[in-house]
This record gives structure tokens, C-alpha cells and sequence, in this order.
């Protein structure tokens, strides 16, 4: 059986939790989004429901205040601000925008929750007959113990792509690992082994 180095070994568990710590960050941020877009949302209904509010209250009083005038003066032109037209389109331009915006997050946000129920891929190092895992380390991870059939698998890093498996694979075949092999995971269990090209 081939040896790695603890120090190599280390070193891609580093790299594998690094992007771990990225996705977390990245899956922080989409939540933090997902908030924003909630209250976003909120406040542009309310919004909406005053603007209505308000334009009824004025399109009534200004009915009513014309109604009196052509009373008392029937040749009284009706004048409209283009100012205040001008001011309300752009806040409707300006809400079109933030809701274009919230909902590519929100897109961006169902689409991160549906990877994570796909499957992902693991380069599968070693299987033991015993469950005794002496490779295991508290400061590794990013690995799968997994019992497939009467084995138990160890497995090196989590992948949502094929390539990113088999691109692992080659690095863990150049260090001295020719059986190693990538694997499809799904909800903790082994799905079946991949093509390694």
C-alpha cells in the first residue's frame, strides 16, 4: 500500500476546508439575503399599500376640491404636476429594481438548497473489514466513514462535481495511491463508483 505523508495529508484536508469554509460563509450570506429579501418584501407591500392609500386620498380630495371649483368657476383648466409624476415614476422604477434583485438571490438561494440535496462525490482511499479507523484525526475533516456492504470506506473530501472528485483523484494517484477511486454519496450512503475519467 502506497504512503502519504501526515503533512500532504494535512495539507489537502487544509484545501478541502478552506472551500468547507467559503460554502459556510457563502450559505451565511444567502441566509443573511434571504432575511433582507423577506423585509425587503414587507416593506415594498406596505409601501405599496401607503402609495395606494395616499394616491386615493389625493385623486378624492383633488375630485372633490375640482368639483367645488368648476362650481364657483367653470372655465378652470385642470393643471397636473409633472414634477410629482415624474418623482412617482422613478420610485416605481426604483422598487422594479430592488425586486429584480431580491429575487436573483432568492434564485440563487433555491438553487444552493437543491445541490444540497443532490449527491456528491468522494475519493475512496481505503476499506477496512473492522471498524478500528486509526486514520482518523479530530483535525481532519471533510472524510467519510462509510459501511458499504460489510466494509467500511474512507473516503477524502466532498464534492458537488464529478471533475472537482477526479481532479483530487489524480493529485492522490501522483502521491502514490493508484487504487484510489471516486465514489457518488447520497444522504450518507454510497451510491455506487464512478468512472475515473
Amino acid at each position: 500500500m502506497p504512503f502519504i505523508e501526515e503533512s500532504d495529508l494535512f495539507e489537502l484536508h487544509k484545501d478541502i476546508d478552506k472551500s468547507q469554509i467559503l460554502n459556510e460563509r457563502l450559505l451565511d450570506q444567502i441566509k443573511y439575503k434571504n432575511k433582507e429579501l423577506k423585509r425587503n418584501r414587507l416593506q415594498r407591500n406596505i409601501l405599496a399599500g401607503f402609495t395606494g392609500i395616499f394616491l386615493l386620498g389625493t385623486l378624492a380630495l383633488y375630485s372633490f376640491s375640482a368639483g367645488m371649483r368648476s362650481k364657483n368657476n367653470p372655465e378652470t383648466n385642470l393643471l397636473v404636476s409633472i414634477d410629482s409624476l415624474e418623482v412617482i415614476k422613478n420610485r416605481i422604477d426604483n422598487l422594479k429594481e430592488k425586486n429584480e434583485e431580491l429575487s436573483n438571490v432568492k434564485e440563487f438561494y433555491l438553487a444552493k438548497e437543491f445541490l444540497d440535496k443532490e449527491k456528491i462525490y468522494s475519493v475512496q482511499v481505503k476499506s477496512f473489514v473492522d471498524n478500528n479507523m486509526t486514520l482518523a484525526s479530530e483535525s481532519l475533516t471533510n472524510t467519510l466513514f462509510v459501511k458499504a456492504n460489510s466494509f467500511y470506506t474512507y473516503s477524502l473530501g466532498n464534492f458537488e462535481t464529478i471533475e472537482e472528485a477526479r481532479d483530487f483523484r489524480f493529485q492522490l494517484v501522483k502521491m502514490g495511491f493508484p487504487d484510489a477511486f471516486v465514489a457518488s454519496y447520497q444522504n450518507g450512503k454510497r451510491l455506487k463508483i464512478e468512472d475515473p475519467y
